[in-house]
């Protein structure tokens, strides 16, 4: 084993899971209105209290665990049973098994999180509570397993995604989505504004998210080496490039660039190099961050409008379609003068691996369509996933938390 190694991952797992707390639930928390702020904060902690024992009990033995067939670990590492001090050489050779399973643990605490942003202000706290166990088990976790676990099915065609553009971004936005379509639009959509009540909190969440990635991504090469370099260097890059040509766009479209804009755009730079940032070098991260800014923007001002869906605060827009242009760009511009390990892109000659993202992105978006569906269909026949209207109207808040986020003296 290596210390340096151990001490990176770790400190890489404690940064990944600041992008849940405080990151994205400030993040959320400011765009939303302020009868509802803390619903979002209360939605963001409590996932990582819920997932981080799912994925002790048994998330962990179904992602990464012993294989069955390509499909789903077994359960014989359920309770973290063998899973010890020992190195696992299926995934990290140099550092100790646990370190690799609680740097995993907080990968499936964000992802359900992110869904948050689809459903915020309409959701009753029990149903979310119920959903996001039953998605974590049988979305993300067979996903995690098809994409990153030891004789997974995706892995073994040989799928690039090097820290969760797919297992993360894609299924999480795919499934807000559909989350979105089925719950309906909030009271008083499209017919009076609703901004964010705080964009101080929504830019601390973003600069907040922006310092966890390196973590979530430089960390994904389970060591301390020229790999994490790498990865750390494209997403600063990617991000960059995405936050400032976000800006240059809603200059010219609107006439003023905005805060908001920026910290969205730096996000969708985030979520698209996320799959590639291993695998491609800095410049080519500069072309992923132009290319995400331009689509993700096109998603969230213009066509959400067109067609009148009310994914609340963009987690489509930004982690659907950013994770699906990460996943493209990564069977682009990935080349093995990067990372040995991966494979050369189309632009490198490697039409193939062009057509494994493809096929890795058309599966990842029907399972998950497909099982978010049906998760919410159950859920809502047992105990119903929308907060009634008149709740609704009064505030997330005050109906399922009993409490207030800002409180007048007089």
């Amino acid at each position: 084993m290596n210390s340096g190694d151990t001490a990176w991952v770790l400190t890489a797992g404690a940064l990944v899971l600041l992008m849940t707390i405080p990151g994205l639930a400030f993040f959320y928390g400011g765009l939303v209105r302020r009868k509802n702020v803390l619903s979002i904060l209360m939605q963001c902690f409590i996932i990582v209290c819920v997932i981080s024992l799912q994925w002790v009990l048994f998330g962990y033995s179904l992602a990464f665990g012993p294989d069955f067939h390509g499909i789903i670990g077994t359960l014989e590492w359920a309770g973290l049973a063998g899973v010890g001090a020992a190195p696992n050489s299926n995934y990290a050779a140099t550092i100790p098994h646990s370190v690799f399973m609680i740097f995993q643990a907080m990968f499936a605490i964000i992802t359900p999180a992110l869904i948050i942003g689809a459903y915020a202000e309409r959701v009753k706290f029990p149903a979310f509570l119920l959903f996001t166990l039953l998605w974590a088990t049988f979305v993300y976790d067979p996903l995690a397993h098809w994409v990153w676990g030891a004789g997974g099915w995706l892995k073994s065609l040989g799928g690039l995604d090097f820290a969760g553009g797919i297992v993360v971004h894609v299924s999480s936005g795919i499934s807000a989505l559909v989350l979105a379509l089925l719950l309906g639009k909030r009271v008083g959509y499209n017919h009076k504004p609703i901004r964010p009540h705080n964009l101080p909190f929504t830019v601390l969440g973003a600069a907040l998210l922006w310092f966890g990635w390196f973590g979530f991504n430089a960390g994904s090469a389970l060591a301390a080496d020229g790999l994490a370099a790498n990865a750390f260097v494209t997403t600063n890059t990617a991000t960059a490039a995405a936050g400032l040509t976000w800006a240059l766009i809603e200059w010219w479209h609107n006439g003023t660039p905005t805060i908001l804009g920026v910290a969205t755009g730096a996000v969708a730079g985030l979520v698209a190099v996320t799959p590639a940032c291993g695998f491609v070098n800095p410049m080519n991260a500069i072309f992923i961050g132009i290319i995400v800014a331009l689509v993700c923007y096109t998603a969230v001002a213009v066509i959400k409008g067109k067609l009148g869906y009310d994914d609340s605060l963009d987690a489509f827009g930004v982690h659907g379609v950013g994770g699906t242009v990460g996943t493209i760009a990564t069977g682009l511009f990935a080349e093995k003068a990067v990372n040995a390990a991966g494979a050369d892109g189309l632009l490198f000659g490697n039409l193939h691996q062009f057509g494994v993202q493809c096929l890795m992105l058309v599966v990842t978006i029907a399972f998950a369509a497909i099982m978010t569906f049906i998760i919410f269909k159950i859920v809502d026949a047992a105990i119903g996933m929308r907060v009634e209207e008149n709740n609704e109207i009064i505030g997330l808040d005050l109906t399922q938390q009993s409490e207030a986020a800002y409180t007048v003296i007089e």
